[in-house]
């Protein structure tokens, strides 16, 4: 079942009366349970791609549509609630709030969603304990190593139980043991309960995991590829 489609996709910057075309007609559609890698040069369009997707930015023309939602229609007040329901993100940077502790960071999303104290907290631990840091619950992120903030961002991106996963270059500022670690628990996640996960990468660890890579050139798809 595809849950994301993407229809005549276009996005034109003109900061400076020189139109920069990020996205220039792009068509896809990514089916439920999917490990996919987006692909490219920089500059061709893979963080646009991901913005557009996730509601982060708004498209000059064409649709992106979530389980029949036109998200590019969405005004600001519904995007916002949408994305809180639907859409988990993982971030080059981490994101996670400083003054925070890690148990925090992952709960905090569910208490924008209205959950009770006791049903986040529980989910929050649940969370920490399956990409393997329960033992860091209490560490504020300063605390953390990279590898380790990289976790709680990706149990805090699966707290609201979204539809999928948008991930933007998770594994640039980590080490190789962690990017390997922290690889096999988003594939085991993925295996195991049918997580969708797509990327935007350079990095060949993570299209090494992927089940599909989608190769973005000058805002158009270049292949499409799914991996036996």
């Amino acid at each position: 079942m595809s849950i994301i489609r993407i229809t005549d996709l276009h996005k034109v910057y003109d900061e400076t009366n020189v139109p920069v075309h990020a996205l220039n007609g792009v068509d896809l559609k990514i089916e439920e349970g999917e490990f996919t890698a987006i692909v490219g040069p920089s500059g061709s369009g893979k963080t646009t791609l991901l913005n557009m997707i996730g509601g982060l930015d708004t498209p000059s023309s064409g649709e992106v549509s979530i389980n029949g939602t036109a998200v590019s229609s969405l005004k600001s007040r519904k995007l916002i609630d949408f994305r809180l329901h639907n859409i988990g993100f993982v971030f080059q940077a981490y994101n996670l709030i400083p003054v925070l502790t890690a148990i925090e960071n992952v709960a905090f999303i569910m208490q924008l969603q209205g959950q009770s104290k006791d049903k986040r907290l529980k989910r929050a631990m649940e969370l920490l304990d399956a990409v393997g840091i329960a033992d860091k619950a209490n560490q504020r992120p300063g605390n953390l190593s990279g590898g380790q903030q990289q976790r709680v961002a990706v149990a805090r991106a699966l707290a609201s139980e979204p539809k999928f996963i948008l991930a933007d270059e998770p594994t640039a500022n980590l080490d190789s043991s962690s990017t390997s670690e922290l690889l096999d628990i988003m594939q085991k996640m993925n295996l195991e309960s049918n997580i969708t996960f797509l990327f935007s990468t350079h990095d060949q660890r993570v299209v090494d995991k992927a089940s599909r890579i989608i190769t973005i050139d000058d805002g158009k798809v270049a292949s499409d590829e799914k991996i036996q």
